[in-house]
């Protein structure tokens, strides 16, 4: 038995707690953003896969809304589907996301293509909108609570853009100034709706691991986006094999078998290349094989995991 549900404040400071604690603004990419410490590439690269994202909002929405019974509610939650998708072409968030691309130097045909989205990007966002395909109504809602903290996050962003990254054209940040509305608005709602309807502690219990799992996966964005700028070389405790009839990589006490195309990747690995230049590098050295892009980089991943690489950091 999970016991007396909580009274709706101290829900609400439970919910509140874990978007404090967990949410991406503690991430060391966005502190790092905010700070004017990203490179033109790194911004460069985080529009690119953030729009990834944007396009699953609305996805994930037309989910929550076809989850109710309530036409009232329904009423309510369509005008986050109008705000991101707008309610002709050229308008909404999306539109006023490609209009940053442009602002950073982005194409924006490459950009809606999705070309550039990193796998990890891409699991993060797709697993956005499991949860709330996998989830009940009350779930959904509270995975969508991260808005309660997006409200703070939007004027420190538009302050640093603004201070830091003169190079990026201010129209560029109308997306941001939308959301400091939006945001807000939307994060009142779903709460209100949250806190009246989690009637029991098992439900409230639910809507703080939907959040928590919410703010994983946000996290786990900028992880993949991170790890694409890493420029990756051989660990000083690995030893390399490429050119034997079995290539390995040889670790103290084991030893890692190489296959495909790893060999060929790991000489890629000169602490001066960037994953995600790695990664291009072989999309143009294989442009018949479509998962060259994200077989790179998710050999990188692993081997760093397994301790083979590390980040050069000079």
């Amino acid at each position: 038995m999970s016991g007396a549900p909580l009274a709706p404040r101290d829900f609400e400071m439970t919910l509140r707690r874990v978007g404090e604690e967990r949410y991406h603004h503690r991430h060391p990419f966005n502190l790092r953003m905010h700070e004017g410490a990203l490179t033109p590439g790194e911004i460069r690269t985080w529009v690119s896969n953030r729009y990834y994202y944007q396009t699953r909002i609305p996805i994930k929405d037309g989910l929550i809304l076809a989850k109710s019974q309530d036409a009232v509610f329904r009423r309510a939650w369509i005008s986050r589907i109008h705000d991101h998708d707008g309610t002709r072409p050229g308008e909404g968030g999306l539109a006023l996301w490609l209009a940053l691309a442009d602002a950073v130097g982005l194409e924006r045909a490459r950009v809606e293509s999705l070309r550039d989205v990193l796998p990890g990007v891409r699991r993060a966002c797709d697993a956005y909108v499991e949860l709330v395909a996998s989830s009940d109504l009350l779930a959904a809602v509270a995975s969508s609570l991260t808005e309660l903290f997006a409200a703070d996050i939007m004027p420190v962003r538009i302050a640093a853009f603004e201070k830091h990254y003169p190079w990026v054209r201010t129209s560029g940040l109308e997306y941001f100034r939308t959301r400091t509305v939006q945001a807000p608005a939307d994060a009142a709602y779903g709460l209100a709706f949250v806190l009246r309807e989690a009637r029991t502690r098992e439900d409230q219990e639910r809507c703080e691991r939907a959040l928590l799992r919410k703010c994983e996966i946000l996290w786990s964005l900028l992880d993949a986006v991170e790890a694409s700028g890493a420029r990756p070389r051989l660990s000083r405790h690995a030893q390399a094999r490429l050119d034997d009839a079995e290539p390995m990589v040889v670790l103290p006490e084991r030893a890692l078998r190489l296959r495909g195309s790893g060999p060929e990747l790991l000489a890629l690995c000169d602490g001066h290349r960037s994953a995600a230049e790695i990664a291009e590098a072989m999309r143009a050295r294989h442009p018949d094989a479509a998962s060259a892009w994200d077989d790179a980089h998710d050999f990188l991943d692993a081997m760093r995991a397994q301790g083979v690489l590390e980040a050069n950091a000079g």
